[in-house]
């Protein structure tokens, strides 16, 4: 076989190419200027090419100079990339995770993570995708998601397994004006689908505010033109006077709620029963073999939301 370069005469090249001058591109790659010089005339050599002009006043790439430039580019890339991937085979949180997460949660826990995930895991880089549930599910098990941060109860492929996070409560909000307008606990028995307003089909705060209100997943609170689109939205539509919704208490705690024009009541008993509310829980494949540092990043989780329900 041909002798090939080696990956540190692609970095003086890439250097000079960066640098145009052989004292800044020596100082880049902590090496001598003559160490530097010598290690490109070795490639020029081992190429039979010139890759560099080379005058008193200035330096040159040669045309033939750009081209391997931007190839050697790439492969140190490449071999970045690959050590990487080692690097994170031995400790999943030293590098690139991918987090899912729903719109009616991201909004909410997602500020503290970030700060706290970034102090607990200085090395970890968290990228984040913000789907809807089916997405999400779907993602994590093709492998576009490494975690997801859900709300049950949700059915799961058996491929996946998750760990609770922690369990969030619904709030009754209206208008101020709103006959439940209340500063007392709401009875589960009171609230009907006549006056509710909910998410449209899809988000599966939908589902699990129906079935805190003992409805049928199928069936309509209010007109389906009164269906919101996100979270923020149903709030505008109960300050708008048009009906009542249930409201996460990660969002009432948030601040997603102006209580000087909105009525958050308690439900009674949603502190102990779990079907008036839903759990949040971290999600991930069987198979990753990453499910040991995964049960960090949940119990990160898991003390940001008792933090916030203290």
């Amino acid at each position: 076989m041909a002798a090939q370069p080696t990956l540190r005469q692609l970095r003086f090249l890439v250097a000079l190419a960066d640098n145009l001058h052989f004292g800044r591109a020596a100082d880049a790659c902590f090496v001598t200027q003559s160490t530097l010089s010598s290690g490109l005339m070795d490639l020029e050599d081992l190429l039979d090419a010139q890759l560099v002009e080379r005058t008193k006043r200035k330096v040159m790439m040669t045309p033939l100079g750009l081209q391997v430039v931007e190839r050697a580019r790439r492969i140190l890339q490449d071999v970045e990339a690959l050590a990487e991937v080692a690097s994170e085979g031995h400790d999943p949180l030293d590098g690139k995770l991918t987090l899912g997460v729903i719109p009616t949660i991201g909004p909410y826990l997602l500020p503290g993570l970030l700060g706290r995930s970034k102090k607990a895991f200085p090395s970890l880089r968290l990228y984040l995708r913000e789907e809807q549930t089916t997405d999400a599910i779907d993602h994590l098990v093709k492998g576009v998601l490494d975690l997801a941060v859900l709300a049950f109860p949700i059915d799961l492929p058996d491929t996946l397994e998750w760990v609770e996070i922690g369990y969030d409560p619904f709030h009754l909000v209206c208008a101020r004006n709103h006959p439940m307008a209340s500063d007392d606990p709401v009875a589960r028995s009171a609230i009907s689908g006549d006056d509710l307003l909910l998410l449209e089909d899809g988000h599966c705060l939908r589902d699990h505010a129906l079935g805190a209100c003992s409805l049928a997943a199928g069936q309509k609170a209010q007109s389906t033109n009164f269906q919101a689109t996100s979270l923020p939205t149903l709030i505008q539509m109960v300050d708008a006077g048009l009906g009542f919704t249930l409201v996460p208490d990660m969002a009432v705690r948030a601040g997603a709620i102006d209580r000087r024009r909105l009525c958050v009541r308690e439900i009674a008993g949603s502190e102990k029963a779990k079907n008036l509310g839903r759990t949040v829980g971290l999600v991930w494949r069987k198979t990753d073999h990453r499910a040991t540092s995964f049960a960090k990043v949940a119990e990160l989780m898991q003390d940001l939301l008792s933090a916030s329900n203290g």
